[in-house]
């Protein structure tokens, strides 16, 4: 009884941020009902529609999360001293390498999830060119990825007709895109490096990340009213070589992809207006979650509980769908999601009263730990 009048007394308090929880928790849930839910095409005017936002949406708002998480480990407010960041490196590797382990491991109970640790393991990596930017760098180069990253890669694609390789197929096509997914951790960087803890920030984000997602779904609207659709790969003429190049080339249309690439709006197409519209709703549920965390904090604890371990609970979603769908099969039903929300908020609670950090995020932090710490010696010095 003491360890839980304990618990909710001091869970979530500072230096830790429980509004960032409670939004990571939304994430996974969300994700979990993109994979298991019965939510069908979304109508903004048709509130028994409204659950298929978790589509894509959920998936970005992981993404921004990371980016946030990986600023406040790397000094918060303040930039990484030049003599941690070698440190620094070593543990985002190490971090990152066993994220994408788990993931490989997830892919292989052969669920249709498409698992986003991989790329999420992958990103930790990707982000350490970036450790000493300061906010209004990371937020250009994240305007940058956005606007003109969508564009310039359907152009290259169209040009050279539409290539294939296990490296392209994993870090420039499919449901994460490397260049589209950077643009989210950037920003996400960003807001951390911005005291994300103040309510004066979350102001802000909540009214940047409305602006943006007008403008962003104000784009696919005008790309659906002009008949501009989702990027569309090439038929091919079956032909190759540089006499058929002409012909290929015109069937690749570059001019109706790049369009296409910057009005695609649809979850998981990576349009510069999924991008904006999409970036922007995850701007506005991390803001409205650090705003309403402290006056609803008793009521929000147990999803903070869920937000502080995200990782096991996603890996455990996964688990559980292979574990009761069986091999090869599969669920789609909304009490089975309604179930899977109110166990792993159950569990994720009690774990945490209990134990503390989830069982992943302990091996994820030792793995950091280890690749970053200096090697042992053995009491014998080398001479020069």
């Amino acid at each position: 009884m003491t360890r839980v009048q304990h618990w909710f007394r001091e869970f979530g308090r500072p230096p830790r941020i429980l509004g960032l929880d409670v939004a990571r928790a939304l994430a996974i849930l969300g994700m979990a009902g993109a994979h298991i839910g019965e939510t069908g095409s979304f109508d903004p005017f048709d509130p028994s529609t409204w659950s298929a936002l978790v589509h894509g949406r959920s998936s970005i708002l992981f993404a921004v999360l990371a980016g946030v998480s990986v600023a406040l480990m790397t000094g918060r407010s303040d930039l990484p001293d030049p003599a941690r960041v070698p440190s620094l490196r070593l543990n985002l590797i190490g971090r990152g390498a066993v994220i994408f382990v788990i993931g490989l491991v997830l892919e292989m109970f052969g669920t249709p999830i498409a698992v986003i640790l991989t790329l999420y393991g992958l990103l930790y990596v990707a982000v350490i060119p970036f450790l000493r930017w300061r906010p209004a760098q990371l937020l250009l180069a994240a305007a940058v990825l956005a606007v003109a990253g969508p564009p310039l890669l359907a152009l290259v694609t169209a040009l050279t007709l539409h290539p294939y390789g296990a490296a392209i197929g994993f870090v420039l096509y499919g449901s994460y895109p490397i260049t589209v997914w950077m643009a989210f951790v950037l920003g996400g960087m960003a807001l951390g490096r911005l005291h994300v803890e103040r309510a004066g920030t979350a102001a802000v984000a909540l009214g940047a990340g409305i602006g943006l997602t007008v403008v962003g779904y104000g784009l696919g609207v005008v790309g659906i009213l002009a008949g501009v659709g989702a990027p569309q790969g090439a038929a091919g003429s079956g032909e190759g070589g540089w006499a058929a190049y002409p012909q290929a080339l015109a069937e690749s249309d570059p001019l109706g992809a790049v369009l296409a690439s910057v009005f695609a709006v649809d979850p998981h197409t990576g349009g510069v207006a999924e991008i904006l519209g999409s970036g922007g709703f995850a701007l506005v549920v991390i803001a409205a979650c650090l705003l309403l965390a402290r006056p609803l904090r008793p009521l929000l604890l147990p999803l903070g509980a869920l937000g502080s371990m995200p990782l096991s609970a996603y890996s455990l979603h996964v688990v559980s769908v292979a574990l009761i769908s069986g091999p090869g099969g599969f669920l789609q039903s909304n009490a089975f999601w309604a179930w899977t929300a109110i166990a792993l908020i159950v569990l994720a609670t009690v774990w945490s009263m209990f134990v503390g950090r989830g069982p992943l995020e302990r091996l994820v932090g030792a793995a950091a730990r280890a690749m970053a710490s200096p090697p042992r010696t053995t009491g014998h010095r080398l001479e020069s």
